[in-house]
């Protein structure tokens, strides 16, 4: 599958492209990194969490943008849950978005999981991560299935003399 506008091929993953997913992952920690201002997210190896995520026994499959000049710009994986699909991680190098090569990616775990008689896909973003947010809902990521709460375990926050908020998107809605 070639996408004209990312010139890059999505393929499956070969051992080969072990080096160049594992930077890829370091990537994504350090936007974490950045989106938390926490330095020690991810602990002192920020590519280190890859070697334990190719030994997930529910990884059913994973794939790379490879560009012909630059080599592997992006990864995507396919987790399996029961009879749906999980997609963790979607990552593009930071000199290759606002290409397609995401919307690429996207679309051949898409492809994939048709193929495996999967009845949905669910992709869990950071909330933070507005640009993410911005790709997966243009890929079709539309419907809110789950809401996960956070307890930030910092300095303790007090309640509104009001009743309790939720911080959704840093706008907080009361209920």
């Amino acid at each position: 599958m070639v996408d004209t506008q990312a010139q890059a091929v999505i393929r499956g993953y070969r051992p080969s492209d072990h080096l160049a997913c594992r930077s890829l992952w370091a990537e994504l920690v350090e936007v974490h990194r950045e989106l938390y201002a926490d330095p020690k997210y991810g602990g002192h190896d920020p590519g280190a969490a890859f070697e334990g995520y190719l030994t997930r026994l529910d990884l059913t499959g994973m794939w790379v943008a490879d560009d012909a000049e630059a080599g592997v710009v992006g990864l995507i994986g396919l987790i399996l849950d029961g009879r749906a699909g999980a997609v963790e991680p979607v990552i593009v190098a930071s000199a290759h978005r606002n290409g397609g090569i995401g919307k690429a990616l996207l679309g051949r775990v898409a492809s994939e999981a048709r193929k495996r008689g999967l009845t949905h896909l669910s992709v869990a973003p950071e909330t933070r991560d507005l640009p993410a947010l911005a790709a997966l809902t243009s890929a079709g990521y539309t419907t809110l299935s789950r809401l996960t709460l956070t307890l930030p375990l910092g300095t303790p926050k007090e309640e509104p003399p009001d009743g309790p908020t939720l911080d959704l998107l840093g706008h907080e809605l009361r209920y």
